[in-house]
Parts: C-alpha cells; sequence; structure tokens
C-alpha cells in the first residue's frame, strides 16, 4: 500500500480511538477543572493517534502484516493501549 495512504489510515484510526475513548471512557473530573469538555477531545485524539502509530511501527517491526490487515490491527490496539495507559496514569 502506498506510504500516504497508510499514514493516513492510522492517522485515523488514532482519532477515531481516542474520540470513542473519551466518549465511553469521559473526561476525568481533573481535565475538565483545567482544560474543560472541548480540549479534552482534542488530548484524547492526539493520544489516540500518538498509540496508533507506535502500534503500527510495533507491528510492522514484528511481521504482524498479514497482507497489510496485521499493522492497522496493531495500530488500533496501539490506540487504545495507549489510551487506557494515559488515562490511569493521569
Amino acid at each position: 500500500m502506498d506510504p500516504f495512504i497508510s499514514f493516513l489510515v492510522v492517522l485515523v484510526i488514532g482519532v477515531v480511538a481516542g474520540l470513542i475513548y473519551d466518549r465511553v471512557a469521559g473526561p476525568g473530573w481533573l481535565g475538565r477543572q483545567i482544560a474543560g469538555k472541548r480540549r479534552g477531545l482534542m488530548t484524547s485524539a492526539l493520544v489516540g493517534i500518538a498509540g496508533a502509530f507506535v502500534g503500527f511501527h510495533l507491528a510492522a517491526l514484528l511481521r504482524l502484516s498479514l497482507g497489510g490487515l496485521g499493522l492497522y490491527l496493531g495500530a488500533a490496539v496501539g490506540a487504545a493501549l495507549v489510551l487506557w495507559v494515559w488515562r490511569t496514569v493521569r
């Protein structure tokens, strides 16, 4: 697959994961007090993007491509894992 398309797909996976996670988990108390609701959505999306890129590249290093699908599954798992760790550490 074209690297630019892969970049865009991983970007979208991260944003969607961040927005879904924020919708399900809700903003934390401290985040609501400091940044408000809107900024929490942006932060969740950015953390989701970071996790998606980490997961994508770890899947590539482990050679889990499966025709490209494994890389995108790695991106989704990476985004979910980084979002979960980010929420529990905060």
